[in-house]
């Protein structure tokens, strides 16, 4: 069983950043993807970003250049760092962590963990 906690969110303006991070407690973190995903009001859950076990980092198209995934096994988390924020970035923020999926951009409802979320508001 893994336990996610994130942290970091908050009210920043347009063109400002963020750090978001996500502690993950259980036995073999290493051997887990990690991600972030976002849910803004009457929208679906989509996939923002990724660093699976085996070092690769994926992004959605709408964050590349801006959002910079990382993570640090010996800490058992994982980081978003989010610059030059806008507006359509406010969404409650997810960590999710999968022991089969290499990416998690498949079928959300098949992520085998998520953590409770952590809003961020850009303001325009």
């Amino acid at each position: 069983q893994v336990q996610l906690v994130e942290s970091g969110g908050g009210l920043v303006q347009a063109g400002g950043s963020l750090r978001l991070a996500c502690l993950a407690s259980g036995p073999t973190f290493n051997s887990y993807t990690m991600g972030w995903f976002r849910q803004a009001p009457g929208n679906h859950r989509e996939f923002v970003a990724s660093f699976s076990w085996r070092g690769s980092t994926y992004y959605a198209d709408s964050v590349k250049g801006r959002f910079t995934i990382s993570r640090d096994n010996a800490k058992t988390s994982v980081y978003l760092q989010m610059n030059s924020l806008k507006p359509e970035d406010t969404a409650v923020y997810y960590c999710a962590a999968d022991p089969v999926s290499s990416t998690l951009r498949g079928v959300v409802s098949q992520i085998h963990y998520w953590g409770q979320g952590t809003q961020v508001t850009v303001s325009s």
